[in-house]
């Protein structure tokens, strides 16, 4: 299997460890270790206490199963697989439904991360590429889904809550695209990790894993947790013999996960209230800021405003191409913008992380950049 350069991660391993500010950073604001385990309960605090170093279950330890678990209506515990991030999910399970399918197509939402189409590619698919558009505010179009879907699709990709736009469909919309997955035979791998964390909580939707027994929600502490130290991410599925076959793939990757991280994120999802409800203050706190920045450089930067998550898609109107204009602002401000071509996107976009507590300070610093550059 030979693989084109992850363009998304090469930018972040040159800029994510120097710049003071991380305007483009895709998870929420963490937390210090001693913060986490604050919030443990007494066999949470028991087990951190009297952990063994040593192998792990394969499956992912049994009570973080069942937490994971929990967070599905249909899902049983055995229909859980954990990862060493959501990274290594969808590489496992990419490899093995194209793997299998050999010359078949997977049709995937984009613009995307890399991996949820660069992988099945890889594996042998040949890619269909459902684009959603600035015009459109980034919906989903179900019928143009179907319109890629066909007898030899193997495996459909969807990515809501969206990363990078932070757009959402409505509940009837996001379950017509299931559907025309279920209607082709395709196994559909739903990227929800920015899940839990909607702007407001009627937006929420049906975890897909829920909606269809061949469909397999994606999630990870990274993203709405703010937790992406642990290295912890996750399979939900009601189709077991898939996921037997996802779990024989593992043993060549990692095999099983880290001890420590297992039992840190179970304390966390045991705190899920209070930890997202953090979280979201947190967003819901900054994009007032958002807002009036936007509506500064109105004529020149504009967005669609995100319902879910912490990162948006906004577009540069000047005649600047966001490349040169992030990496003038790195160098210039010590601001880290995540410019859309690391995407592969042609719009002139760049990625807007708001989960920081620093965000307002890293906005200003892009204002006066801005006006240095573009006024």
């Amino acid at each position: 299997m030979r693989m084109p350069e992850f363009e998304l991660e090469r930018y972040f391993a040159r800029h994510e460890f120097d710049a003071p500010y991380l305007l483009s950073s895709s998870n929420m604001e963490t937390v210090r270790m001693d913060g986490l385990l604050d919030l443990a309960d007494d066999e949470g605090r028991r087990m951190w206490e009297n952990l063994s170093l040593g192998y792990t279950e394969p499956q992912g330890h049994p009570l973080l199963r069942e937490e994971i678990a929990s967070l599905y209506e249909t899902v049983p515990p055995e229909g859980v697989l954990v990862f060493s991030g959501a990274e290594e999910a969808i590489f496992a399970l990419s490899s093995v439904v194209c793997g299998e399918r050999r010359g078949g197509r997977a049709a995937v939402v984009w613009p995307a991360y890399q991996s949820l189409y660069e992988v099945a590619r890889s594996a042998g698919a040949q890619l269909d590429l459902l684009e959603l558009r600035h015009e459109d505010g980034w919906a989903l179009d179900p019928d143009a889904l179907e319109d890629l879907v066909g007898p030899s699709t193997g495996l459909v990709a969807l990515n809501f809550p969206h990363n990078p736009t932070g757009a959402q469909p409505d509940a009837e919309t996001f379950s017509r695209a299931v559907d025309v997955a279920r209607e082709a035979g395709a196994t559909l791998l739903s990227d929800e990790v920015y899940r839990l964390l909607e702007h407001d909580p009627a937006d929420r939707l049906p975890a897909a894993a829920d909606l269809h027994e061949g469909a397999v929600s994606l999630g990870v502490m990274s993203k709405s947790f703010g937790l992406a130290g642990l290295r912890i991410g996750w399979l939900a599925t009601r189709d077991l013999d898939l996921l037997r076959r996802v779990a024989a793939f593992k043993d060549y990757t990692t095999i099983c996960n880290s001890a420590p991280s297992e039992v840190l994120a179970l304390i966390a999802l045991r705190a899920k209230e209070e930890i997202l409800g953090r979280n979201l203050g947190i967003v819901l706190e900054n994009l007032p800021h958002a807002d009036a920045f936007f509506e500064k450089w109105r004529g020149t930067m504009e967005w669609t405003r995100p319902r879910v998550g912490c990162i948006g898609f906004p577009r540069l109107l000047a005649d600047h191409p966001t490349d040169r204009f992030a990496a003038d602002l790195v160098e210039g401000e010590g601001v880290m913008l995540l410019p859309g071509g690391v995407y592969g996107h042609p719009g002139n976009h760049f990625r807007l992380g708001f989960g920081r507590r620093d965000f307002p300070q890293a906005l200003e610093r892009l204002d006066r950049f801005a006006e240095r550059r573009l006024a």
